[in-house]
């Protein structure tokens, strides 16, 4: 199953309560800082690409300084977009091929619509929320400034490209408690389809 949303919808939120059900949530983001950890090739060709200002004084990567470069400029995030992508997709294709046979693996990918990866997946699932709502949630809640959490929004897929790939929407423009009933009827959607 792939499982997006627009950053500040509550695309994790949905995971963690999948994951606790007993789904393999596969997290692409979790992915994406691990496959450019110090001393990795993906650090290095960002390093060599976007210059050692990205770097924090320990040799990490400094995401809010990255950030501001590719999420205000399309050709730099096609950019690391390319450095990223093969990396992740190598790791994700080695976790699912180790998923036990029975195992209904979830895939928390936030760029699914936009790299055209609906087709790789049985059902996509996406968690959906008004750009109002993101917006709030991303400066109230993660502490963004308006122009940031717009520049990221704007980055990302509309909401009306996500929902057209989606087989299966969860409304999240409410608090994150409602998403429970959501979760649990998509929980007994999806063993029934593993079935």
């Amino acid at each position: 199953m792939g499982l997006t949303g627009g950053i500040g919808s509550g695309k994790s939120e949905v995971a963690r309560r999948l994951a606790a059900r007993g789904a393999l949530v596969i997290d692409a983001d979790l992915i994406a800082r691990e496959v450019v950890e110090p001393g990795t090739l993906g650090l290095a060709e960002i390093t060599a690409t976007f210059g050692d200002a990205v770097l924090r004084p320990d040799g990490t990567l400094d995401r809010e300084s990255l950030g501001k470069i590719v999420f205000t400029d399309p050709a730099q995030l096609k950019a690391l977009n390319a450095i990223v992508h093969p990396k992740v997709g190598a790791r994700v294709t080695e976790l699912q091929q180790a998923a036990p046979a029975d195992a209904i693996v979830v895939y928390d990918v936030p760029l699914l619509a936009e790299n055209d990866l609906a087709s790789l997946y049985d059902k996509v699932i996406v968690v959906d929320a008004d750009d109002d709502v993101r917006l709030t949630r991303l400066t109230h809640l993660r502490g963004m400034s308006p122009e940031d959490a717009q520049a990221r929004i704007a980055a990302q897929a509309t909401r009306e490209a996500r929902l057209s790939i989606a087989d299966i929407v969860i409304d999240n423009n409410g608090p994150l408690s409602a998403l429970d009933a959501q979760v649990a009827e998509l929980w007994h959607e999806l063993t029934d389809v593993a079935t």
